[in-house]
């Protein structure tokens, strides 16, 4: 809600109407029990994902609430981080004594610490409510069934999916998008044009083959959200260069960042981090046949495979549904579904596999497992090494905004 990171953790301060000598130094607390890596004057623009997640955090614990309530609090971030996050969240809510309750996929992590595990069923009932050790020990088989990543089961397998369903619509050229030296600078806000921009990436080079899978890997604000946007030709480079393959180009040329969004819609496809900031649509069903439509693609074989994916990724009975009114893991599944639906060459997908269950996180892989063997280039940034280790032909970490392998 504000442009500094600092004025962002403030803002629920100043609603309380709280003395002005008072919260700075409680901002600075907050962010410091948060492990939120950077100075009070950072921009909230140049956030990453999991960055953000330790703004909000930061944002709770500067009020010095009773009850905190935690939505997947870790899910946008490194193994490394999300570790410093739960450890700085058991140690405030020990210090202040207050009641947590955390909602998450992954149960692993958060056994040592919670006092009571409570399993939702698919339509909201209570199936499992007890000590973590009982809740396991009762229902393990039960919960594995339903999808519940349980500590010590296997890599799902993938979803077997049509590849009709996500082949790119026409053939395409063998090297999609190449970037090469690539550099970006995120500037400053308007109010201070002096201000240093803030380097996402600095000398990168990535390519985006046909029939390939590339994960961009790394810790939180490493730039992998800023190197897809950039492959995805969404972000212009401040230096190097991203330039597709000739029979690729439009009038325009063969700069994906200066497409025009009909041309550039037909040929590559983003999945965003935030899946509501993809929504341009009503309903579900018309969200997956949006690209379709615009790029002109033929009505009949776009609505099978719109259908299709629906059923695939378990969105099929949601159809007519405002995409608001799903849920952050089945939004995320509509975005990977939109970006499928018109078979574009390219799939540009940051962070598909959050907020799934085993059974949905096997159907997003296997999907985008299908169109890569189609023939689709795909580039996805995780922090989740189980997918990248299942879908990748090639891997590019990330550091700092450079490469490091």
């Amino acid at each position: 809600v504000a442009e500094t990171v600092g004025r962002d953790v403030a803002f629920g301060l100043e609603n309380a109407r709280v003395p002005r000598s008072e919260i700075w130094p409680r901002v600075d607390a907050a962010l410091a029990a948060a492990r939120f890596p950077y100075a009070a004057s950072h921009l909230t623009r140049a956030l990453s994902g999991g960055e953000t997640q330790r703004l909000v955090l930061a944002g709770n614990l500067v009020l010095d609430n009773r009850l905190l309530l935690l939505d997947e609090p870790t899910s946008m971030l490194d193994a490394e981080a999300a570790a410093s996050v739960r450890n700085a969240i058991q140690h405030e809510v020990l210090r202040r004594g207050c009641t947590t309750v955390a909602v998450e996929h992954q149960l692993e992590p958060w056994l040592d610490f919670v006092d009571r595990l409570v399993v939702l069923g698919p339509h909201g009932e209570i199936v499992a409510d007890g000590t973590p050790a009982q809740v396991l020990a009762d229902h393990a088989d039960a919960l594995a069934a339903q999808g519940v990543w349980l500590p010590g089961l296997p890599a799902p397998a993938l979803l077997p999916v049509d590849a009709a369903l996500v082949s790119p619509w026409e053939d395409g050229p063998q090297r999609l998008v190449t970037a090469t030296g690539v550099g970006v600078e995120l500037r400053a806000g308007l109010a201070d044009r002096r201000a240093p921009p803030t380097v996402a990436l600095a000398d990168v080079d990535a390519e985006l083959r046909s029939g390939r899978a590339l994960a961009v890997t790394g810790p939180s604000g490493a730039g992998k959200s800023t190197l897809v946007s950039v492959l995805a030709g969404l972000s212009r480079p401040t230096s190097g260069a991203v330039e597709a393959d000739p029979r690729l180009a439009t009038r325009q040329g063969t700069y994906p960042w200066r497409w025009r969004s009909r041309d550039l819609t037909a040929r590559l496809a983003w999945a965003p981090q935030t899946p509501e900031h993809g929504v341009v649509t009503a309903s579900v069903r018309d969200e997956v046949l949006a690209s379709a439509r615009a790029c002109g693609r033929e009505a009949g074989r776009a609505e099978a495979r719109a259908d299709g994916l629906l059923e695939t990724l378990g969105l099929g009975h949601l159809r007519g549904v405002s995409p608001y009114h799903l849920s952050g893991g089945e939004q995320r599944r509509l975005m990977v579904a939109a970006a499928l639906g018109h078979g574009p060459h390219g799939l540009l997908l940051d962070e598909p596999t959050v907020g799934q269950d085993r059974h949905t996180w096997a159907a997003v892989l296997g999907a985008i497992s299908a169109a890569r063997t189609a023939g689709a280039g795909v580039a996805v940034s995780t922090h989740d090494l189980l997918a990248a280790k299942v879908l990748a032909d090639d891997q590019l970490q990330l550091s700092g905004g450079r490469t490091v392998r």
